[in-house]
């Protein structure tokens, strides 16, 4: 178990909750009557104060707590240790339970998994004078220090923390840019660490250079290598880092190290720690530079600039935002005003205190990725490794596509509130494909093609995209690129390449897939033929909501025909309970001599139980299926409960839902399809209730760049877009009584949920704009145009609201 100062302030909570929603959901309550009205609670005011940077940092959440903006692409933030320097104790660079800090690094990845990436040019104030080379400190032991949660602070735009050394770290950040306070104690010699090549994965090559006269540190770092442990494909400079550090206090004493060998006096090095047999950094290998003050300096104070692009845009970065008459106090306070004008777009009343906190964390973490990858100047570096300028009309050029999770609902949140935003980001995925040869990345890390995952996730992010609103970049352009992409196989499509983790395809086995519908499990050049086929049908129905929005009716047919193509790895008869998705061979036998539902065989993270349920656009056709919509709603309730009927959240049956990953995110949603909304409600709440809290192990998995936080922001509010592809949002109770999503289209969706909280998360009646409905969705129109959503509430389940088969949201069968 995790141990930290509020941990059995945590563990009662949880054990509330979980008793809580215990009762709710297993008790027979009196007749259902809507809750009583009340006064309209007031929208949470500042919702910078209710954002806990260090929620998610435990418990395999894998974000981080340091300073950043919006979408900025510098995070500063600390590098914890568990004493091995080659290794992190978490993707994202920290982790709550770990006791040592050996840097603070001026990129970071959220939630994401593998071994993590970025964590780039760490650097650590250091007490004492340098006395051997850092790199060689190999466990962490010297240039690393112990640090206490009582003596850490982490808002929206800035962190601080007092180390165990007698150092003090204060760091806040603008886009590009850092401003950092040092402090270290009286009459000791104070030093700040520019461990140049340790980035999160290491790096094929770093230099260093120091120049006391101007009082800066410059340099830049080579690195990728993500998931390099996982597959040989990306154990490879992805992209170049470039910084520059500018100081306002002179320095007494400078030197270098490369490997084992410290220089004092030097002022250059170069050298990566390159990657072991493993893929993990070299022991002992790299290189870096350190700067030392007088013993009477307590604090200092240092500029950092970064850029993707040249040392120049560094430099030009740092100028054009955080000049030096820019004091700490006013980019401190900048950050926070940036982050309130982004949070305030959803504005929610009432709730207890915790549920606040942990909606706007949620929030502010889906707000982090995709990250600005251009300079004050326009120019960014592209997918095919040279210098670009942004085109006429776009405002800025994003990096980073963790698009197998984020498909699923970032993006989509991300175009409601930010349409401009989400706009520029489709049309950067667009221009990295076109630098590439039109090949879209399922996963990018910067500008750099990493191939992590399956499927072609990027068609399903820019239809919700649009959907949501986005559609300020050159659709058609995009469109026809990814028809193309879908439609004529490449040589990347029939190689195994970097398989299984980082296959380089696509549309792995297209040609296959083309001809039979479907990926096969004996030659599918992929991860896992039967997941594969279902991203792609996916994809498909993505292709078809883009085209025909574009009003291509032909090509729309055609793509919603091949989004069928899940039923092709549909076993009617696979057993027990008849119909699970399965991997199939080629001559169409089904893979394997016999058949678990747990089985991993043709899946990617996930079993064919919890893949089962990943049929997002035609949800009857899926229960018809299963034999029919009574049918479905039993498999359902066996996926979420024990057989006593208590919710099953813990992901260790494979044969039950996995909250903790993104196939079946969507699950508790299609009980909404399927004549039984009450137990979409049951399920969401009794998940926001169990597993989301404001602590650090407060985020159930990993966030996966603000996915699993999207996923709980939407379900809070009462909607969610289980067709990715689509605007349509099915409908839960409500989590806050009132409500308000300021689109960025300038419309504003209110809701109204009278009486919300633990004593009535059943819905007993919906009023759009005034109009009692009892279906269990809305259409995109509430999100395009906005309105009034009044959810009334109950105690106990309505049996009549929204069950009839025409209340349901709709489905898209393959056939029209």
């Amino acid at each position: 178990m995790t141990t930290f100062p509020s941990a059995r302030r945590a563990l009662l909570a949880g054990t509330l909750a979980t008793v809580l929603a215990g009762g709710l959901l297993t008790t027979v309550a009196a007749p259902a009557q809507a809750a009583p009205a009340s006064r309209a609670p007031a929208l949470v005011s500042d919702p910078v104060r209710a954002v806990d940077p260090l929620i998610g940092t435990s418990n395999a959440g894998n974000t981080y707590p340091g300073a950043v903006r919006p979408y900025g692409m510098l995070s500063w933030s600390p590098q914890t240790s568990t004493g091995t320097q080659t290794k992190n104790p978490a993707p994202g660079g920290y982790r709550y339970d770990a006791t040592r800090i050996r840097g603070f690094s001026l990129t970071h990845l959220s939630g994401v998994g593998c071994s993590g990436a970025a964590g780039d040019i760490p650097i650590m104030p250091h007490v004492g004078e340098v006395t051997g080379s850092p790199s060689a400190d190999t466990g962490d032991a010297t240039y690393a220090s112990d640090f206490g949660h009582d003596h850490e602070k982490a808002t929206a735009g800035r962190y601080q923390v007092a180390l165990d050394s007698g150092a003090t770290a204060d760091l806040t950040a603008t886009t590009r840019t850092g401003t950092g306070r040092f402090g270290f104690p009286d009459g000791k010699t104070g030093s700040l660490l520019f461990r140049t090549s340790n980035s999160e994965s290491g790096s094929t090559d770093a230099h260093v250079r120091v120049d006391a006269a101007r009082r800066t540190v410059t340099g830049s770092v080579d690195a990728g290598n993500f998931c390099g442990p996982q597959s040989e494909n990306n154990r490879h400079q992805l992209y170049t880092l470039h910084f520059t550090a500018h100081f306002d206090t002179p320095f007494a004493a400078t030197g270098t190290w490369h490997d084992g060998d410290l220089r004092p006096g030097t002022t250059e090095a170069s050298g990566g720690t390159g990657y072991d047999d493993n893929g993990n950094p070299r022991a002992g290998k790299g290189s870096g530079a350190y700067v030392s003050f007088a013993k009477d300096v307590r604090q200092i104070q240092v500029k950092v600039g970064i850029s993707y692009v040249s040392a120049e845009g560094a430099e030009a970065n740092l100028r054009e935002e955080n000049p030096a008459s820019a004091s700490f106090a006013d980019t401190a306070s900048d950050a926070a005003a940036q982050w309130r004008g982004e949070l305030r777009k959803i504005g929610v009343g009432g709730g207890t205190e915790a549920q606040r906190r942990t909606f706007y964390t949620a929030l502010y973490h889906s707000m982090l990725e995709p990250t600005v990858a251009n300079d004050v100047d326009g120019r960014y570096t592209g997918a095919d490794g040279r210098a670009h300028r942004l085109a006429k009309g776009r405002r800025a050029q994003y990096g980073t596509f963790s698009g197998w999770d984020q498909y699923r609902a970032q993006v989509q949140l991300m175009a409601w509130l930010s349409p401009e935003a989400a706009s520029d980001y489709a049309q950067s995925l667009y221009t990295y494909a076109g630098q590439r040869g039109g090949e879209w990345d399922r996963w990018l890390l910067q500008q750099g093609k990493t191939s992590v995952m399956s499927g072609d996730p990027s068609a399903v992010a820019l239809a919700g995209m649009y959907a949501f609103g986005a559609r300020d970049f050159d659709v058609r352009g995009a469109v026809d690129s990814l028809v193309h992409a879908a439609t004529v196989p490449t040589a990347n499509d029939s190689s195994d390449a970097g398989c299984q983790v980082e296959c380089v395809g696509q549309r792995p086995s297209l040609d296959f897939y083309l001809d039979h519908g479907y990926v096969p499990a004996d030659d599918c050049h992929c991860w896992g033929g039967a997941a594969e086929t279902l991203e792609d049908a996916a994809a498909d129905y993505g292709l078809s909501e883009l085209t025909g929005a574009l009003g291509d009716r032909d090509r729309q047919a055609g793509f919603l025909r091949r989004s069928g193509a899940w039923s092709n790895v549909f076993d009617p008869d696979a057993t027990p309970q008849a119909g699970w998705m399965r991997d199939r061979n080629r001559d169409g036998t089904w893979a394997g001599d016999t058949f678990d539902p747990t089985t991993g065989d043709g899946f990617v993270e996930g079993s064919s139980a919890r893949y089962t349920w990943m049929v997002y656009s035609d949800v009857a056709g899926l229960a018809q299926a299963m034999g029919g919509r009574d049918k479905a709603v039993e498999r359902l309730d066996s996926f979420f409960r024990t057989p006593d009927g208590t919710f099953d959240f813990s992901a260790k049956d494979d044969t039950r839902y996995d909250p903790t990953n993104e196939p079946d995110i969507n699950a508790p949603y299609l009980y909404d399809y399927l004549g039984q909304p009450a137990r979409t409600q049951e399920t969401v709440r009794a998940e926001l209730d169990q597993l989301w809290t404001d602590t650090p192990g407060g985020i159930p998995g990993n966030d996966d760049a603000g996915t699993m936080s999207a996923w709980y922001v939407f379900s809070a509010l009462g909607v969610y877009p289980q067709v990715p592809a689509r605007a349509d949002l099915a409908l839960t109770s409500p989590l806050f009584p009132r409500a308000e999503v300021r689109g960025g289209h300038g419309r504003t969706l209110r809701i109204e949920a009278p009486g919300a909280g633990a004593s009535a998360p059943y819905i007993q009646g919906v009023r759009v704009n005034g109009t009692s409905s009892d279906r269990t969705w809305v259409p995109a129109s509430t999100v395009l145009r906005g309105g009034t959503l009044k959810f009334s509430l109950g105690a106990a389940p309505d049996k009549e609201w929204g069950t009839a088969p025409r209340d349901a949201p709709p489905s898209f069968p393959a056939g029209g």
